[in-house]
This record gives C-alpha cells, sequence and structure tokens, in this order.
C-alpha cells in the first residue's frame, strides 16, 4: 500500500484546513496520526473503510471530522477551530489497529503533511 498525503499549510487559530490521503491499494481501516516538536507521534482519528465508523482523539473530538470518497480512494481529514496545539506534521496510516482503547499504527505512512497553526 502506497500512500500520499497533503493538505496542510499555515492558518490562524479558530481556522480550518482539509487534509487528503488517497491509497494505492485495498485498506480496512485509515487513520490520521500527528507529531508535534519534541513529542512522540500521536492518534488522532481514524475511519473503518468497510463500516464507515470513525475515531477521534479526545483532543480533536468535536472539532476534526473523517470522510472518504470511495470512488477516488481518499480519506480526509476535516480540521475546524484549529487550535496553536494542534500544530504538528500529520501522516496518513494505513490499517492502524485498535487494542482496548488505544490505536496504534499501521505499517504503511504517508510522507506528512505539515500543519502550522498560529495564535
Amino acid at each position: 500500500v502506497q500512500l500520499k498525503d497533503s493538505g496542510g499549510g499555515l492558518v490562524q487559530a479558530g481556522g480550518s484546513l482539509k487534509l487528503s490521503c488517497t491509497a494505492s491499494g485495498r485498506t480496512f481501516r485509515m487513520g490520521w496520526f500527528r507529531q508535534a516538536p519534541g513529542k512522540e507521534r500521536e492518534f488522532v482519528a481514524a475511519f473503518t473503510t468497510t463500516g464507515g465508523s470513525t475515531f477521534y482523539a479526545d483532543s480533536v473530538k468535536g472539532r476534526f471530522t473523517v470522510s472518504r470518497d470511495n470512488a477516488k480512494n481518499t480519506v480526509y481529514l476535516h480540521m475546524n477551530s484549529l487550535k496553536p496545539e494542534d500544530t504538528a506534521v500529520y501522516y496518513c496510516n494505513a490499517d492502524p489497529m485498535l487494542y482496548g482503547d488505544t490505536w496504534t499504527s499501521g505499517d504503511y505512512w504517508g510522507q506528512g503533511t505539515q500543519v502550522t497553526v498560529s495564535s
């Protein structure tokens, strides 16, 4: 599976961005993780391609939304009400796994896209 993510940029606090992730092969789940400078990579959101279920980290719940365009095999991360603490490199991930209440990453990653939120 190859993933291509895009859509990052610079936005003011309270603004919105939409990230895209296009997969070359079949996936059962798609996820987004992010990594801020000096911090570990963390789970943001996930989407099950078969059932269309969505999952979100508590830090983004109510602000971020995942959607999918089946025809384009593309998953989107709609980010609203952005905060400076959302600043990070965002990575698309194929087939993340849920263990209990913790999402762990699958083996395939996009190249990452920078999101910077200014205060």
